[in-house]
């Protein structure tokens, strides 16, 4: 499956893009966020979603009571029961999100050139002359010349239906504001955004709080998705917040970076977080357009080299009405794989879109033509480069388990895991074949029952990029002490050839641990 890799500096023969893509069980390495909502909350549109591609299942909570996404949440499992597909859940809190109020959900209609007065006492009536908002604090944070973007829930860009103010003046705690463009709002809930202010509001709010520790522990979240992050104490917080939920301290926290704020703070944010978030929907608004491909770029380079998982949110945001992307969006999505992203994450676009089912598929697809081009030998070289010496063992077999992958053209690379470390580690050198992560169960106590480990492990590993868990029978050791675990093998290669990414006479890479020993070995299959 590698000898028809190419690099975007080598001559691309036209024939190759002529050719129809080819469908295949893993329809690509980079993983799909799906955000799941009206439109797609039904246990066959879930399962179709799925089958697509989709490896990770978002629930916004800036938005919907805990009862609508549990009912969602029961038909994901569904789903996930008939289709024998894993799949992740991702809880994103609503953070310190500004929003305006519209207790009518009549549409409101805003013309430019006039005024708008922002107002926090939240028992008036939007109107076209005054918008409620959720927030006593903007009279102080703003000043006149400020920019204010009002739109739908995750901004569809589309400026029929967001709209830019400027800060006319501020009268006590109202803000008068001129309107720059016409636009109609219709919904509940638009988001308010103000570009690089100050938003005096902690990041993990008590509602988000009671979200966690009811809808969250109840259902054993896999991803915190942590709005607004600004500082790594935020994580921090978050991190002490989970440990006292039992659990809950295996969930790992994603910072999603918004604002300015954040994006100042990045390097001790990732420090801290899991993993990342680049929610460029906000950020565009914070950053100078011409800013943001900088900042993605800088910022995935980074992630990448710590070996932390990246995504990248508002890509196709023109399928949440239409059946296809633009060009411009088409472009997008492989510049963020060839850029080094993990998953790519669906927000609007399966949320309320029409389609959301192809939109899944497409970004699939792009993703899939993006991989064949992206220039793994020149990233090996840079991580490698990074990583420094001496390395640790456990970087060391990773990067040869990769290594020999490449050369001797394995069509998978198997790695037995108990914690999802060795198998991270492997991703983060990004080799062109799947890693078959197969993560072996640990019986441990706390001193009330008996539990086994495992299942948080593999569906965490379903936002890294190239990384495809299952989960191995707990009586299989994931460390061998006579160097036999044959039977284990036996059933991530059975597994391998149903999903027709192994094939008779293919060389597999496999990597485990014998002993005190890690070891990489070769394996050329028969019939």
């Amino acid at each position: 499956m590698n000898s028809n890799h190419l690099l975007l500096e080598e001559p691309i023969r036209m024939a190759s893009i002529l050719e129809p893509s080819k469908p295949s069980f893993f329809p690509a390495m980079t993983k799909i966020v799906g955000t799941l909502g009206p439109k797609s909350r039904s246990v066959e549109i879930i399962s179709d979603c799925l089958k697509a591609g989709m490896s990770v299942a978002r629930f916004d909570f800036s938005w919907g009571d805990i009862e609508f996404h549990q009912e969602t949440l029961e038909n994901l499992k569904t789903a996930v029961k008939s289709t024998r597909k894993l799949c992740a859940i991702m809880l994103d809190t609503g953070g310190p999100e500004l929003q305006v109020v519209n207790k009518t959900e009549h549409p409101i209609s805003l013309e430019a050139d006039t005024k708008v007065i922002l107002t926090p006492d939240q028992d008036k009536p939007a109107t076209s002359n005054l918008l409620p908002i959720n927030y006593h604090g903007l009279s102080k944070a703003v000043k006149k010349g400020d920019t204010i973007f009002i739109g739908q829930y995750l901004f569809t860009g589309n400026e029929t239906t967001s709209v830019w103010l400027e800060v006319d003046e501020v009268c006590s705690e109202d803000v008068v504001c001129l309107i720059k463009n016409s636009a109609t709002l219709s919904g509940t809930l638009y988001t308010l955004h103000v570009s690089q202010i100050r938003i005096d509001m902690p990041t993990l709010t008590d509602k988000d709080k009671e979200v966690i520790s009811t809808w969250g522990v109840r259902n054993n979240i896999d991803i915190l998705s942590l709005s607004y992050t600004r500082h790594a104490e935020d994580i921090r917080h978050a991190r002490c917040f989970l440990s006292k939920l039992g659990e809950f301290n295996q969930t790992q926290i994603f910072a999603k970076i918004e604002n300015i704020e954040g994006l100042t703070h990045f390097d001790e944010i990732l420090q801290e977080a899991d993993g990342i978030i680049f929610s460029r929907g906000n950020l565009g608004i914070d950053l100078p357009p011409e800013k943001v491909f900088l900042f993605q770029k800088a910022a995935l380079y980074k992630c990448n080299m710590m070996g932390k998982p990246a995504v990248v949110t508002r890509v196709v945001d023109s399928m949440t009405d239409n059946l296809r992307p633009t060009r411009a969006e088409a472009t997008d999505v492989a510049n963020a794989v060839l850029d080094g992203s993990d998953a790519i994450l669906l927000g609007a676009e399966t949320l309320r879109g029409l389609y959301p089912v192809e939109t899944v598929s497409t970004v699939g697809k792009i993703c899939a033509e993006a991989e064949k081009v992206f220039n793994q030998d020149l990233y090996f070289k840079k991580t490698v480069k990074n990583v420094g010496e001496p390395m640790s063992h456990l970087e060391s077999i990773a990067s040869s388990a990769v290594r020999a992958a490449i050369k001797v053209k394995a069509s998978a690379i198997i790695c037995f895991t108990s914690s999802g470390r060795a198998c991270r580690l492997i991703a983060k050198y990004r080799p062109t074949m799947p890693v078959i992560s197969v993560v072996i169960p640990r019986l441990k106590t706390n001193q009330l029952r008996w539990t086994f480990s495992g299942a948080f492990e593999a569906r965490q590993s379903l936002i890294v990029r190239g990384l495809f868990p299952m989960l191995a029978d707990p009586r299989h050791p994931a460390e061998s002490k006579s160097g036999s675990n044959e039977s284990v093998l036996k059933v991530a290669l059975d597994h391998g050839k149903a999903s027709g990414v192994i094939k008779p006479h293919d060389r597999v890479v496999v990597c485990q641990k014998l002993g005190d020993a890690s070891v990489v070995k070769i394996l050329e299959l028969e019939d």
